[in-house]
């Protein structure tokens, strides 16, 4: 007999003896019975004995069988175990992020490169959704969520404190009356949140007396979608400064009028305490503060 043994036939004759059916070896393998069948048989004239008795009821181990099987059960237990804990190491070394999309793909993911240039073993998976993380059903290490910081049997960290500007596109603004007082954003169709309250609470934080008017207008149930509208010239929109950078850099949108308003929420690093304490998890937690720079006066 030949020191090497044939692996695809060691692995359907343990199944097979395992299962006490050729059928069911074949279906847990992913193949026929006639190729579970022909391995068998391989086997067999290779060790020069059987191994197998078949009969109409299913399979018995011979002798020889028996005295095989248990050690080469616990030899793909252990080849098992091993891919395991290779799969179990690889896992812990992934990060899965939940955010909404605006955050996501404004103020996350063009960082992202220099997370990855310092911890290149550590592999970032971003989830971008409004839905809410379940922590105890889903698989989520962190969840940057914008809201205030009260999140019962989870751990969060504050990152960022957003103020709210007008913006609009600079073609709007050239057609319309100008803007020099807050009252003067009413003259132009305003973009909402999906709550409708940004405008009226912006409104009043500089001393306009608010009506229905402030609510008016089509309303958005994501920054980024606000901002396509106001890329298009529907209006103004107010939105988060980070969400905008990128268009006010470029040009497509403009400031209507230079009064910043802190919103009532902040950006918070949510996870479970337990998570907490994995390094791969604090790293990434470490990074982010350093990203969203001194946020003390949250705290």
């Amino acid at each position: 007999m030949g020191a090497v043994l044939p692996l695809l036939a060691l692995r359907a004759f343990t199944e097979t003896a395992r299962l006490g059916s050729l059928k069911a070896a074949a279906q847990q393998l992913g193949v026929t019975p006639g190729a579970i069948s022909q391995q068998i048989r391989q086997l067999e004239e290779r060790l020069g004995v059987s191994l197998l008795v078949r009969s109409r009821q299913g399979v018995r181990l011979t002798e020889a069988g028996a005295r095989l099987h248990p050690g080469l059960s616990r030899g793909f237990g252990q080849i098992e175990g091993a891919l395991a804990d290779l799969q179990a190491m690889k896992v812990e070394q992934t990060l899965t992020i939940s955010t909404v999309p605006s955050f996501a793909s404004t103020w996350l993911v063009p960082r992202l490169a220099d997370f990855s240039a310092r911890y290149p073993d550590i592999e970032v998976r971003v989830e971008a959704t409004g839905k809410l993380v379940d922590f105890q059903r889903e698989r989520v290490d962190i969840a940057l969520r914008h809201g205030l910081g009260h999140y019962p049997g989870l751990e969060s960290i504050p990152l960022l404190a957003p103020v709210l500007v007008p913006v609009a596109s600079p073609a709007l603004l050239a057609s319309g009356p100008p803007i020099s007082h807050p009252l003067d954003c009413l003259h132009y169709p305003l973009l909402q949140d999906s709550d409708r309250a940004d405008w009226a609470l912006w409104l009043q934080a500089h001393g306009v007396d608010v009506d229905s008017s402030a609510r008016r207008g089509p309303s958005f149930d994501e920054e980024l979608l606000l901002l396509r509208a106001a890329v298009t010239g529907q209006g103004i929109a107010l939105v988060q400064d980070n969400h905008a950078r990128e268009d006010l850099e470029n040009g497509t949108l403009v400031i209507a009028l230079d009064r910043p308003w802190p919103a009532r929420f902040a950006y918070y690093a949510v996870s479970r305490p337990q998570a907490l304490r994995q390094a791969h998890v604090q790293a990434f937690i470490n990074w982010l503060k350093e990203q969203a720079g001194d946020v003390s006066a949250l705290r």
